[in-house]
């Protein structure tokens, strides 16, 4: 799993499920604010518009 912090205190929480991932969004509160579950490469070009919306930060 990996954990990646929004801009706005939350996170979204990422996890291989085979040829599927599992994106769990939490508000800053920690409560569960959506669960999707969508192909790997779907889930890779939803990230990378929202993180060009600057709605997440970028690793370190």
């Amino acid at each position: 799993m990996v954990t990646v912090p929004t801009r706005d205190g939350g996170t979204v929480e990422i996890t291989r499920r085979g040829p599927l991932l599992d994106l769990h969004v939490r508000d800053a509160e920690g409560r569960t604010v959506a669960t999707v579950v969508r192909r790997a490469s779907e889930a890779a070009r939803i990230m990378a518009g929202y993180s060009s919306k600057s709605g997440l930060v970028a690793p370190s």
